[in-house]
């Protein structure tokens, strides 16, 4: 069954993306945390970080690269910004499909949890 970011992914399920490419998707998570709170998804369905094989590591280094470029067009390169990838029930995974948390548009804490 797919998850609900490979339903974001597809287009069955609207989001408010704001940036894609044939490896990834970013959008506006619907529950923010912090002023500015996206989502950077593999196209790929990879459950979490801990199950990523190596044949994944190009595109998750393309998603690394991919995030300062999605920072900077939402205005958070010069204040700062974090980043977080959660992994497995006690990490905060709310949906096992890999996502990366990109965070910002206010000072954050720490430690975060």
């Amino acid at each position: 069954m797919p998850t609900l970011f490979e339903k974001i992914c597809q287009g069955e399920i609207p989001a408010d993306i704001v940036y894609e490419d044939e490896h990834c998707l970013c959008f506006r998570d619907i529950a923010p945390q912090a002023p500015t709170h996206l989502l950077l998804v593999p196209r790929k369905p990879i459950p979490r970080i801990a199950e990523a094989a190596t044949e994944d590591q190009s595109v998750l280094g393309h998603m690394m690269t991919k995030i300062s470029h999605i920072a900077r067009s939402e205005g958070l390169e010069e204040n700062g910004f974090r980043v977080v990838i959660n992994n497995g029930r006690d990490g905060g995974e709310a949906v096992p499909h890999l996502h990366i948390h990109i965070l910002g548009g206010r000072a954050m804490t720490w430690p975060p949890g």
